[in-house]
């Protein structure tokens, strides 16, 4: 079987560095391009502190595409320009796994129909730590039996958006697995955002604080008891396997898959 060949959009940043230095160690897969705005003409294994690679940085992503001839393109820039590069990749027909967050509904609505016209695959995924996942797929468990919960999730400072995608799909999970009362309406907000966000009658929290990297609390509550479910990704590390996974299926899944969990449990 040939290796899958991967092209990694926001190689420069932190995500990015993680996902090169993953895809260059791992079987059945190989780095052909590393695009980003930053540090171009420099060879990326130096970037992201391995031996040099010969695969220099370009700035360019539609050019990269048509040099290197990528099958799979890894996306992890930022939320602004995220769409117009879904919008490169899949009308040059190649497969996409993105990472990078504030992507909307209707954003999932347009990857859907790009990938039905142009034939390509595409995953997207809130959060790519199968702990992350595991915790989702246990919350829709507990829904079944608690009437109300709360979410909250701790990022770091340089996050750009909130609340985390990870937390929204956590509550639309939840939410389709089973209806809930919705939260508690006493009191009043004396600070106007102080019961944090509503969706669909599930309270989301953010909070961004340096020294954080992911984390995220599921409290159910009942009757004279609570239940807290929690996940936390103490480096970018741990998002890799995830990313690997995505790579060697999404060149299988056709169309848009959105969330992870789709290709790691069977059911």
């Amino acid at each position: 079987m040939s290796e899958i060949r991967v092209l990694v959009s926001g190689a420069c940043g932190r995500m990015g560095r993680e996902v090169v230095k993953a895809v260059l160690r791992e079987e059945g897969i190989r780095l052909v391009a590393a695009v980003d705005k930053v540090h171009t003409g420099k060879d990326i294994g130096n970037i992201v502190g391995l031996e040099p690679t010969g695969i220099t940085v370009k700035n360019d992503l539609k050019k990269a595409i048509t040099e290197d001839k990528p099958e799979v393109m890894v996306d992890f820039t930022m939320p602004a320009t995220v769409m117009d590069n879904i919008r490169t990749g899949l009308k040059a027909g190649v497969h996409l796994v993105v990472g990078t967050t504030g992507i909307s509904a209707e954003d999932l609505r347009e990857i859907e129909e790009l990938c039905a016209d142009y034939r390509v695959n595409a995953l997207v995924a809130p959060n790519f730590a199968v702990g992350a996942l595991l915790m989702m797929r246990c919350a829709t468990i507990c829904a079944k039996y608690f009437s109300q919960v709360e979410i909250i999730e701790l990022h770091h400072d340089q996050k750009l958006d909130a609340p985390s995608g990870t937390s929204i799909k956590t509550a639309e999970m939840i939410l389709a697995s089973r209806g809930l009362n919705g939260h508690s309406e006493t009191g009043e907000e004396k600070i106007k955002g102080v019961r944090g966000g509503d969706l669909g009658g599930i309270r989301l929290h953010s909070i961004r604080l340096p020294g954080l990297i992911a984390h995220q609390e599921v409290i159910f509550g009942g009757e004279g008891q609570t239940l807290t479910i929690r996940h936390d990704s103490l480096s970018r590390e741990s998002f890799m396997p995830g990313v690997i996974l995505g790579i060697k299926k999404v060149v299988e899944k056709p169309g848009l898959t959105y969330g992870l969990e789709h290709f790691l449990f069977e059911d």
